[in-house]
């Protein structure tokens, strides 16, 4: 379950009309919170991601399923059982909970470090070409506070 915090400020971001992925991007940072404060572990960057964005459709964020190449059938069933379980409201079982939080204490917790985060950033900034992330920044800057002097 995230913070109320955590729910608040994704809530705010929709109110002042950001994406479902700056959205998504608190529980995201939620999850490198939890991992830094040693709650529990991940085996990888993209692994924390990937539980941020779950718990962000589970929350009623409307994220799209993954698309393209890149989403495997496995990845794509499990985004739509998210998306449905956010609408249905139901939650895990506490057996299953306790289960994956058990298996997830195991991990590490190097994939939640600055260096790992910018190595990801990094990575993923370069699937994109200049026209993607031209048009992201414009859409960023359209919805961006303006600072009050």
């Amino acid at each position: 379950m995230p913070d109320k915090e955590t729910l608040e400020r994704a809530e705010r971001d929709k109110r002042e009309g950001k994406s479902p992925s700056t959205q998504a991007g608190e529980f995201v940072r939620e999850e490198m919170h939890h991992v830094r404060e040693g709650k529990h572990g991940v085996r990888s960057t993209k692994q924390a991601i990937a539980i941020g964005l779950s718990k962000a459709r589970r929350a009623g964020v409307d994220l799209p399923s993954p698309s393209g190449n890149t989403a495997t059938p496995e990845l794509r069933e499990k985004a739509e059982r998210d998306e449905a379980i956010g609408e249905s409201g139901r939650q895990p079982s506490p057996r299953r909970a306790r289960a994956t939080r058990g298996a997830l204490k195991r991990e590490g917790r190097a994939g939640a470090s600055h260096r790992a985060l910018s190595r990801q950033a990094h990575s993923a900034a370069r699937r994109r070409t200049r026209t993607q992330r031209s048009r992201t920044a414009k859409k960023a800057a359209a919805t961006r506070k303006r600072s009050r002097s």
